[in-house]
């Protein structure tokens, strides 16, 4: 829908269309560097973030820390996001590539080496600054959004404290939290990741160029199916993050909770 609208119409035609010419293969076409290159991706994302948010958090101490703590899930989590477009920009140019350019490769291993023929290493890195203005906004929005979130459904929602609720029931707060924060993030990336598609289909474009041509209405196309997509496959990754810690009994402090020194500096002052 993003790369070639007069031809996919909208998500049923698209299905339709892509079911009649390709068949059921058609629907997983690209799976091997979406799997690979998202894997990379999640593993820097993920695992920085929490780097980036403890270092930042000691860098200005635990109030501060927690009275600026939009700031911190920000600024963590953009800084991962840097890196990890890194990981991931060769593997989604390769996807894009395979999905967009009809004739061109079938597979991983026969995208490679044309691309590199076609272009050099210029054809697996083109594209990641607007990867960098897709993602970076897309990884602040999720992991503020999603902290944020679960403050909130434990204080407005849930009958009773974190503490109290059984593991099942904080699963089903995290996941929720991570579809909500994922309706989100695919809002607010959508016209960049339009014009990331637009760019691995065309050879020696850039990422204005692109923009142009799609126009203003180009660059939203295809945001139902991503929002439902973002949505689902947010809140799959929080919930995997989340039980992967509950499993191997690591530390899940709750989001947003008052340092008890702070905590003593409000009651001096109501008193």
């Amino acid at each position: 829908m993003q790369v070639d609208p007069g031809k996919y119409k909208n998500i049923k035609n698209g299905f339709k269309v892509t079911l009649s010419e390709d068949g059921t293969k058609g629907l997983v076409k690209g799976w091997a560097p979406t799997l690979f290159g998202y894997s990379a991706q999640g593993l820097c994302k993920f695992g920085l973030y929490e780097v980036f948010k403890v270092w930042y958090a000691n860098l200005i101490g635990e109030e501060y820390a927690y009275l600026y703590r939009t700031w911190l899930y920000l600024a963590a989590s953009a800084s991962a996001e840097f890196f990890a477009d890194i990981a991931l920009s060769p593997m989604e140019s390769i996807k894009v590539k395979i999905q967009t350019t009809s004739g061109f490769a079938n597979k991983l291993r026969e995208a490679v080496p044309k691309m590199y023929a076609d272009e050099g290493m210029n054809a697996f890195y083109k594209a990641l600054v607007p990867l960098w203005m897709r993602q970076i906004p897309y990884t602040m929005a999720k992991f503020a959004c999603f902290e944020r979130t679960v403050e909130i459904l434990y204080k407005y929602v849930m009958p009773k404290p974190r503490a109290e609720c059984t593991k099942g029931e904080q699963l089903l707060v995290t996941f929720a939290a991570g579809y909500i924060a994922g309706v989100f993030c695919a809002v607010i990336s959508h016209p960049a990741d339009t014009v990331v598609s637009k760019l691995n289909q065309e050879k020696g474009s850039t990422a204005l160029e692109a923009a142009k041509k799609l126009g203003m209405a180009g660059l939203w196309k295809g945001l139902t199916p991503r929002i439902i997509m973002i949505g689902t496959l947010t809140g799959l990754q929080w919930f995997i993050y989340d039980a992967f810690k509950v499993i191997m009994r690591m530390p899940r402090p709750p989001s947003g909770q008052m340092p008890e020194s702070l905590k003593k500096k409000l009651e001096k002052q109501n008193t």
